[in-house]
């Protein structure tokens, strides 16, 4: 098996859905669509994000994203991007699953800070309107343990915390954080933004998150294609480490061969 397949059998569920790639990704920031469609071909994305605020959906006169990246193809997973406060994501899925029928969705609600990392007293009280409106909602959060149980516990579809922040590329910045969610979760845990190249993903897939989601990584690259290609590989590698599990760290040397019984 090469790098870039994808490991046998080794499927991951959320909501009830099953898939086999774990390497999720967006549907912004590209020249245009077609590049979208080609980057999302090339990693292997069965899923793709679709910000509802930022993409065309329904104007003809412009192009249509669905015209490029086919929703028989993928699974559209709408996202609340833009949205900062609990009311405007709510009210923009709820559009959303008028227009297109969509039940599975991903929640943000991002603070007007420089960082724009979640607002999470905002996120946990629109996922529990979500949740009794009957959405299965997968969430981006900050890397904080204690408030991704607290989603959890209020009916998370999946956890998505932010490695770093989004579109900084600067990877992950807490890996113990990631290693306790991880941990603790019951639901699968994905690495959302930050991303900046393969080697981020595969340390996310190496720590036992269940799917890496990434855009600008991607779409801002020289080569978007070649790095959507390299993103698959990492991704499937770092899962394959996961599962072989990694030798323990030592704090001192341990010769490779043996020291006694030497010629």
């Amino acid at each position: 098996m090469d790098g870039a397949t994808l490991v046998a059998d080794d499927a991951w569920t959320v909501a009830g859905r099953t898939f086999r790639s774990r390497l999720i990704v967006g549907t912004g920031k590209y020249k245009d669509y077609a590049l979208n469609a080609a980057a999302a071909e090339a990693a292997g994305a069965e899923i793709v994000t679709v910000a509802l605020r930022r993409v065309n959906l329904s104007d003809p006169s412009q192009p249509l994203l669905s015209d490029h990246v086919r929703p028989d193809r993928f699974t559209y997973l709408p996202n609340t991007a833009g949205c900062f406060t609990g009311e405007e994501a709510v009210r923009t899925l709820r559009l959303a699953r008028e227009a297109g029928g969509w039940d599975l969705v991903k929640l943000e609600v991002l603070s007007r800070t420089a960082h724009l990392l979640p607002d999470m007293e905002e996120t946990l009280r629109a996922l529990k309107l979500l949740v009794a409106d009957g959405f299965s909602v997968m969430v981006y959060c900050t890397d904080d343990p204690v408030f991704a149980l607290k989603l959890e516990e209020a009916g998370a579809a999946a956890i998505m915390p932010a490695a770093a922040p989004i579109g900084s590329g600067l990877g992950i910045q807490n890996r113990l954080n990631l290693h306790f969610i991880v941990e603790q979760a019951k639901v699968p845990v994905l690495v959302d933004a930050g991303v900046g190249t393969a080697s981020d993903a595969a340390a996310a897939m190496e720590l036992g998150c269940d799917a890496v989601l990434m855009n600008t990584a991607i779409a801002e690259a020289k080569d978007p294609i070649r790095m959507a290609r390299a993103m698959k590989a990492a991704v499937a590698a770092g899962r394959d480490a996961y599962l072989a599990g990694r030798m323990p760290r030592r704090l001192y040397a341990e010769a490779s061969s043996p020291m006694s019984g030497m010629i």
